[in-house]
């Protein structure tokens, strides 16, 4: 893993697309839902990315690093449910949230591994 800043790491570069595709879907929502799940939602993707990106930069303490990497791990958990929610209430939605509901799994799947890498790999 030679990533020379976190822009070169896979799951940056998803978290990042992913927030973008979040952000701009949440304001579809219905007017009422933009400051209820419409803002969680905005506010969970962002923080998927951001711990990602304060994890990197703490990436000398190993322990720092991985703590922000499950930071970012259980808050894309959090998008996700926040996504499931939006799934069963706005119905008209259905193939977009399931597409982004598939890119979200496909992410956390990536963060664990890398926990996993830099867990057994890491040097401090």
């Amino acid at each position: 893993m030679a990533a020379k800043s976190y822009r070169d790491l896979d799951i940056y570069k998803l978290s990042f697309d992913l927030f973008i595709k979040s952000h701009k879907f949440s304001f579809q929502l219905p007017k009422h839902e933009l400051f209820e799940l419409g803002s969680q939602l905005r506010r969970s993707s962002d923080s998927v990315n951001s711990n990602i990106v304060e994890g990197y930069g703490r990436k000398r303490y190993k322990n720092d690093f991985i703590k922000f990497l499950t930071y970012a791990h259980a808050i894309n958990d959090e998008t996700i449910s926040h996504l499931e929610k939006l799934k069963i209430l706005y119905t008209q939605f259905d193939a977009f949230i399931s597409e982004l509901l598939d890119e979200y799994h496909l992410l956390g799947g990536k963060i664990y591994n890398f926990i996993e890498y830099v867990t057994r790999n890491w040097k401090s």
